[in-house]
């Protein structure tokens, strides 16, 4: 089991890139399944759950045209179209399995995926989803731990649905409901969608594919039923969650980064309670042109990338930040609120705050495993249910400390950076899951980090808790 070695006290210093979307790029995999057409994807990261996903779309009938995918371009056709199980094996793995679900039983009429895994941060269950397809006429049962939907005889039909539950809108939910009514006969209205920048993505690429959806982006998207779709050749989207962990590690080592790439239009809140804590992120098109003295240009919008025409200087920003950080209070919120996914990154930074800091989680209650971590490194930090007060420290001392899951992963890395000694980062393939090659492109920034075997440190090393 890999490990990372990080000894902090290094500032992060130059320019780097931010990857295509994870949380985009697997409902757009997903979405393949809804032609027998030839579809390329393009800046598909290359991550675990990429290639998980991947791997259950072979299962599922979907084959690779290339045969090894070059610069994260991934080219797929259906070649079996009877092929409807998603077997546990591999879904346990990844959550977001669950997103061949409305593709499946929309193209094929019927679908069997068993009940998703994924990161250890809390409930999630998946009864919108299912409400959702019920009310497009699926017949959903549930047999030894599988989910299995039937499309009635005519195929599903357009109605209007309810998505919302206790903590908000549902992302994936939304992300099936709108497949499965792409195909759908008459008009679905999805009440209470998810507006996520993901979402959006995702109907861009459908209606490129000849869906007709209207409204992607606020809490009421519109889809009228098409017969059948069509292939295409799409970009992902940039990694929002990816560009947020970036801009804090330039701030928590008082580095100075530039990000191209840089998704601006979807990370707003993330901007603004940065900008609070004393985090500056600027676009780099409007230093040139203040210095030119003639407008600002607006900055692109998150859907789209340089292959649709996009000048990259509008896409890259700088991040510098004060010597001293400001506490804020942050509570996460469906988008456009701060994500829940920047959450552990956030409070690692706000360790080092001159001032108490509040942070409510308002998505997944009990995702704080990263707390007990974190104080194991110095930070202090006292949790009351959903929220965490962190009392800023002057320095965090390096610590071997265990990653629980994607995020708290990041802002685990994040703390050792900035800490005073080593730091171990043990269990990192939950890393893995959401980030491509990490420790390679923050050592190239500067940070000294290293991943190594575990089976190499001496056992104290690895003790945490």
């Amino acid at each position: 089991m890999d490990t990372f070695v990080i000894e902090g006290g290094r500032r992060l210093f130059g320019r780097v890139r931010v990857n295509g979307s994870k949380n985009a790029a697997l409902p757009l995999l997903a979405a393949t399944l809804l032609t027998d057409d030839v579809i390329t994807l393009r800046d598909v990261p290359d991550l675990a759950d990429i290639r998980s996903m991947v791997g259950l779309l072979a299962e599922l009938g979907m084959t690779r045209q290339d045969e090894t995918p070059k610069g994260g371009v991934y080219t797929l056709k259906t070649t079996d179209p009877s092929a409807c199980h998603a077997r546990y094996e591999i879904v346990r793995t990844m959550r977001a399995s669950i997103s061949t679900l409305g593709p499946l039983v929309a193209k094929r009429g019927h679908a069997r995926i068993s009940l998703p895994g994924g990161c250890a941060i809390g409930e999630r269950p998946v009864d919108l989803h299912l409400r959702g397809l019920r009310a497009l006429g699926a017949t959903i049962t549930l047999n030894g731990g599988d989910i299995v939907a039937e499309a009635p005889a005519g195929g599903l039909v357009g109605a209007t649905v309810f998505l919302g539950g206790a903590f908000g809108s549902t992302v994936l939910g939304t992300a099936n409901v709108m497949c499965a009514a792409a195909l759908a006969r008459g008009t679905t209205i999805i009440e209470s969608a998810a507006c996520e920048p993901e979402i959006v993505d995702l109907a861009t690429m459908l209606i490129a594919m000849g869906a007709k959806i209207r409204g992607h982006g606020s809490p009421r998207i519109i889809i009228d039923g098409v017969e059948e779709l069509r292939g295409t050749d799409y970009s992902v989207m940039a990694d929002r969650i990816e560009a947020g962990t970036l801009m804090m590690a330039a701030a928590i080592t008082n580095g100075d980064l530039t990000l191209d790439n840089c998704p601006l239009d979807a990370l707003l809140a993330t901007t603004y309670f940065l900008d609070m804590a004393g985090v500056h992120v600027q676009p780099l098109a409007n230093l040139a042109q203040s210095r030119q003295k003639v407008p600002a240009l607006s900055v692109t919008s998150a859907t789209s990338d340089p292959s649709r025409g996009d000048d990259p200087q509008r896409r890259s920003v700088r991040v510098t930040c004060d010597r001293v950080l400001r506490p804020v209070e942050v509570t996460t919120q469906p988008h456009p609120g701060f994500p829940t996914d920047l959450q552990a990154q956030l409070m690692a930074l706000l360790c080092l705050a001159d001032g108490n800091s509040i942070i409510t989680e308002r998505i997944f209650p009990d995702r704080f495993l990263h707390v007990a971590e974190l104080s194991r490194m110095g930070a202090n930090l006292m949790r009351t249910g959903s929220t965490v007060v962190i009392s800023g420290v002057r320095q965090l001392k390096g610590a071997p400390v265990m990653a629980s899951d994607l995020r708290a992963s990041a802002g685990l890395v994040l703390a050792g950076m900035a800490a005073e000694g080593t730091t171990i980062v043990n269990r990192v393939y939950h890393l893995d899951r959401g980030y491509e090659r990490l420790e390679d492109r923050l050592r190239s920034l500067g940070a000294s980090i290293q991943r190594v075997d575990e089976k190499t440190l001496a056992p104290s090393e690895l003790v945490s808790g």
